[in-house]
Order: C-alpha cells, then structure tokens, then sequence
C-alpha cells in the first residue's frame, strides 16, 4: 500500500510538472500571436491528467494561478454517502414449553415388505409366463407399475439371480 501511494505521489509530480510545461509554452505561443489548434488540444488535455492526479488525492498543489484554476475545475463534487441501514433489534426468544412425552409407537407391520414382495411377485409371475422373455413395455402393461417401481423391482430380482436380462431390455427367468 505505501509502495502504490509512493508511485502516485510521483506520478502526480510529473503531471504537476507537466502541467507547467504546457502553460509555459502556451505563453510562449500567446505572446508569439500564433495560438493554433494543436496547443488548445494539449492545454485540454493538461486538466484530464490533473483530475487524475486530483482524485489520487496528492497533498501538493500547483503553484501557478492557471494550474491552480484547471485543479479547482477538475475537483468532482462530492457525493453524500447514504446512511448506513441500522440493524433491526431482535425480539428476545420465547422459552420453549417442554414437549409432551410421546405415545409408544405401536410396531410396524410389515406392509412394506409384503407391498415389495407383492411387486416382484408380480413382476416375475409376468416375466415367467412370458416364453420368450418379456420386454420393459410389456411388463408396465402387465403390473401397471410406475417406471419407477418396475425399475428398482428389476434390479432388485437380478440382484437376487431369479431374473437375467440376456439382451438389453428383455428379462428372462433363470
């Protein structure tokens, strides 16, 4: 950061520096009586390097009453900083009122295990009275399961070994 702050201390001298040059050469020529265009254009060109210098913040100012007019002219207005939004104060947390005890869960029966067993009944009752092999298609037609379910029912009878798929989407028995 010192380094960068050093550099445009610097860079704003030559500018300051340069800044002076112009002016002097713009005097030259004004006294010369031959002010052309291409003078204008670079004495323009002065105040863009001095604003630049200006918004690096540079403590040193031009000496001359011209660079100190360009400097006062390059200042940009300042704009008001808007009020930091202040942060809403929480409500303290309500204590929480104990839980009531739960019931005792009664035991699960075993709907899940008869639903699958049900579902692979199924679907290898309909691969096995197909002869010769049944496809995807036709074993949604048959169960009237969800792609789903069928899938994992598949995968779970050739995890088994009931059911083998010789070729791409058509199961047999074993």
């Amino acid at each position: 950061m010192k380094k960068l702050q050093a550099q445009l201390k610097t860079v704003a001298k030559t500018l300051v520096s340069l800044a002076k040059k112009i002016e002097s050469m713009t005097g030259q020529l004004e006294k010369a009586g031959a002010a052309t265009a291409k003078p204008v254009k670079r004495a323009k060109a002065a105040p863009k390097k001095a604003a630049k210098a200006k918004t690096a913040k540079v403590v040193k100012a031009p000496k001359t009453a011209k660079a100190k007019k360009v400097m006062k002219a390059a200042k940009a207005p300042k704009v008001p900083k808007a009020p930091k939004a202040q942060k809403a104060a929480k409500a303290p947390k309500a204590p929480k009122a104990p839980k009531a005890p739960k019931a005792p869960k009664a035991p699960k029966e075993k709907k899940d295990e008869a639903s699958q067993a049900t579902v692979l009944d199924s679907v290898y009752d309909a691969i096995k009275n197909a002869g010769n092999g049944a496809s995807i298609d036709m074993l949604k037609k048959k169960t009237n399961l969800e792609p789903r379910q069928l899938s994992n029912a598949l995968y779970k009878l050739t995890k088994k070994g009931t059911i083998e798929a010789r070729s791409r989407g058509i199961y047999f028995t074993k």
